[in-house]
């Protein structure tokens, strides 16, 4: 019969650590020339006074699909997101 293995605290830890460790090795990591062309986020007051459209229309455009970001539950916007989402849906003027 086979002698029954109770692991103890330390084994415990080991195998948390690896699993960490694993775990952020195989994570892909944006390059920090990526993240600082992305730019820093930008609340939801700033994004609407840069846009210049009340908190009001923002909540309706984001209903809509602009992209932004919840951290903590706060909305963040990336500034190159929204100018790329409003450049796309720019009403297009018809010739008469």
């Amino acid at each position: 019969m086979d002698a029954l293995f109770i692991p103890t605290e330390n084994d415990f830890r080991k195998w948390i650590r690896d699993a960490v460790k694993e775990c952020l090795e195989n994570t892909p990591q944006k390059s920090q020339n990526a993240a600082e062309a992305e730019g820093p986020l930008v609340s939801r007051k700033e994004i609407a006074h840069y846009l210049g459209i009340s908190l009001v229309t923002l909540t309706e455009w984001m209903k809509r699909g602009l992209p932004f970001h919840k951290v903590r539950g706060r909305v963040f916007f990336l500034r190159s997101e929204v100018l790329q989402y409003v450049k796309s849906h720019r009403p297009r003027k018809t010739g008469i």
